[in-house]
């Protein structure tokens, strides 16, 4: 049947049960799909099947958080009319091509999006994988969970840590179980996050109760620089916050923590991600166990890691006092030295890590190789040329003077050869690359 905006709609008979779906420009949507319920500071509860049909709601469901300002800047304004704040938002999103064969098994990229672990939802124009799995027959999951306080900040049985990853985890088991009611193969399942999204999927690689529930991860942009030593940043943060409880208001806790943010004249860097996985609370090791970890995961699990060649550049050229005082040598050289600390030489020591414990390991790097272009390859630069989707890209000002036919280009290329890691695991020599990208596999 079709409704008032002409968009058709189905349901789909899954295991879990009916769910409305739409067909859309070749693709199946099937939206807001709960996969969880929490209550404040505990963990997630799966859903369980059911036979009542599953609607998706009219407004994308979101974790409680406060507008970004770099963000608007950046990649353009949030319309809250578009969003329903939820404190319990574990919700996920199948995108699947049309006309899937009842036995046919179409390998799974399941999205977890960035920022800094207290911005964001799976579900948001920016990151809607329509493009993708249409060029290149994949199915896409975009996933959500807990953010900032409520996901991602805790020290005791009352306000755990770590409660965002144990969303993603229960998001994860669905997909297994789920996922081939789709069209999706259950045993090809390929992990995709970008900055907090790719260091939450290298935390994943070595959390409790992962095992089998996927194969391969693509990182991109992950500030592994930023993920030791912060138990004594986050147990201060914690104890200054500590006050905040199942029954305190939501408006009291959103309109305040930021009053309590770790500072950088005493935390540094680590300061500028205020909110993270915690190591030594469930489901993590001990820091101290975590490069161990990670060369245990090695021969289980094929892994991609890569960044941007001047991720920091989207901070600080964002910043129009930084470019009014600081002269453009200074200005590129913070850039390098930043990059490289947050993102490149900790990205090449995790890819370096898995390499020597026998693991398949990628490394890349991305470029944007416009003179003319501000920002050059800043963070976020990445996510245009892999989702595509000109109307919500196309005038952002992270791309200023960039061409949409170049992004067009370059983007169909990298999505082939991401879609080609996730079907088998290699980047293969002979898969045509596009411009912008360097990449190498470690021995």
């Amino acid at each position: 049947m079709k409704n008032r905006q002409n968009i058709t709609t189905q349901t789909l008979k899954t295991s879990f049960g009916e769910i409305l779906a739409v067909k859309d420009n070749g693709v199946v949507k099937a939206k807001h799909i709960r996969y969880a319920y929490s209550e404040r500071f505990k963990k997630p509860v799966a859903v369980q099947p059911s036979q009542k049909q599953t609607i998706f709601p009219e407004r994308t469901p979101v974790c409680p958080q406060n507008i970004s300002p770099l963000l608007e800047k950046m990649i353009g304004e949030t319309n809250p009319d578009h969003f329903e704040m939820d404190e319990s938002p574990q919700y996920l999103s199948v995108f699947s091509p049309e006309n899937c064969s009842e036995n046919e098994k179409l390998p799974v990229i399941v999205w977890i999006h960035g920022g800094s672990y207290e911005i964001g939802c799976g579900d948001i124009p920016t990151a809607d994988p329509t493009d993708w799995v249409k060029e290149q027959r994949v199915i896409v999951v975009t996933v959500s969970y807990r953010l900032g306080i409520f996901g991602f900040l805790g020290s005791t049985e009352l306000r755990p840590p770590n409660l965002g990853l144990f969303d993603m985890i229960e998001a994860l088991k669905w997909i297994k179980n789920y996922i081939s009611d789709f069209g999706g193969d259950s045993e090809n399942i390929t992990l995709f996050g970008q900055s907090s999204g790719g260091d939450a999927i290298a935390h994943l690689m070595i959390s409790e109760g992962t095992e089998n529930l996927f194969q391969r991860v693509i990182i991109h942009s992950a500030p592994l620089g930023l993920r030791k030593n912060r138990q004594k940043m986050l147990a201060e943060f914690f104890r200054k916050t500590e006050n905040y409880t199942a029954e305190t208001k939501l408006s009291e806790i959103i309109d305040n923590y930021s009053n309590f943010s770790p500072s950088f004249s005493k935390y540094g860097l680590k300061a500028a991600m205020r909110f993270g996985t915690q190591y030594g609370f469930s489901p993590l090791p001990e820091e101290s166990d975590a490069e161990d970890q990670w060369k245990k995961s090695a021969k289980k699990i094929d892994v991609l890691i890569g960044i941007n060649d001047e991720e920091t550049a989207f901070y600080l050229k964002a910043s129009e006092k930084l470019n009014r005082f600081l002269p453009k040598r200074i200005m590129n050289k913070a850039i390098r030295v930043t990059t490289e600390t947050i993102y490149g030489r900790p990205a090449k020591a995790f890819a370096e890590n898995l390499a020597q414990a026998g693991g398949n390991v990628y490394l890349f790097r991305l470029y944007s190789r416009f003179s003319d272009h501000p920002f050059g390859a800043a963070h976020a630069i990445d996510l245009p040329f892999v989702f595509g989707n000109r109307s919500a890209w196309e005038n952002t000002r992270i791309l200023k003077n960039m061409p949409w036919q170049y992004i067009h280009e370059n983007g169909q290329k990298l999505r082939n050869l991401w879609a080609g890691f996730a079907r088998t695991g290699k980047v293969s020599d002979e898969t045509e690359k596009p411009d912008i990208i360097e990449i190498k596999k470690y021995n």
